[in-house]
């Protein structure tokens, strides 16, 4: 049975062991889309290192329908933040490729022109950016490469959407940042419609490998394998010269 009590805990002494290894006094700078990753990553870095070491960043690409509740986080939270609308970015990218970009292309890009604005805001803000990724996202490879992917340290990518929801609940976040349906931020449907299963069914799988219908099951193989090298570091080839100095 998941203690989420437990979970909190070690999260929050994991990331204060982070800033005291890879900066003392740094502040952790995140995404803020009003989702639950995000909301319970914040309220995790609020809990470890206090409001004022927090920075949300909220992104929307033009209109966000519902930016109102990114705003809700950072009010209920307390933390700085920083509204910074990406549509022209995206647009003057997609305007000044020589093609047609594909829909997929369409869909990615302002995922990564985000993480690329939260690097630019982390770096003038004396900053680590937190990745907000969860387990059963990754699992099945529902993030952007170099996008929502990345970051420099990761509180919740070993929890399942349902830990990260119980963990939300358990630190006090408003039960509409915690359970309002998963939209993906990009093309406005929800997550499960997107990926053709519910993450129920997924989280109960990936803890017990447990699953009743053989074609979702199939399906989700087949995603995990597919993904996995957004999970690894980069390939690098390795020739046989010497490396004698210390990594």
């Amino acid at each position: 049975m998941f203690q989420v009590q437990k979970a909190i805990d070690g999260c929050v002494d994991w990331i204060r062991a982070f800033f005291e290894e890879n900066g003392p006094g740094c502040n952790a700078v995140l995404g803020v889309s009003g989702g639950k990753d995000s909301s319970v990553v914040a309220a995790l870095l609020v809990k470890a290192l206090g409001a004022d070491r927090v920075i949300g960043v909220l992104m929307p690409c033009g209109v966000q329908h519902d930016i109102d509740m990114a705003e809700l986080l950072v009010k209920h939270l307390g933390i700085r933040h920083f509204v910074v609308n990406i549509k022209d970015a995206v647009d003057g990218v997609t305007n000044a490729i020589p093609f047609g970009l594909s829909e997929m292309s369409r869909t990615n890009l302002p995922a990564r022109i985000r993480m690329a604005t939260l690097y630019a805001v982390s770096q003038s803000n004396n900053g680590r950016v937190a990745n907000t990724c969860n387990l059963s996202e990754d699992w099945v490879g529902y993030s952007t490469r170099y996008g929502d992917s990345v970051g420099d340290f990761s509180p919740c990518s070993r929890f399942t959407v349902d830990e990260v929801k119980q963990i939300g609940r358990a630190l006090g976040l408003p039960a509409v940042l915690v359970d309002k349906p998963p939209i993906d931020g990009l093309c406005g449907k929800t997550d499960e419609d997107n990926l053709g299963f519910t993450y129920a069914a997924l989280d109960r799988y990936i803890r017990t490998g447990e699953i009743e219908d053989g074609e979702t099951k199939a399906k989700i193989d087949a995603m995990h394998k597919r993904n996995l090298f957004k999970l690894r570091l980069m390939p690098v080839y390795e020739p046989e010269l010497p490396v004698k100095a210390e990594w």
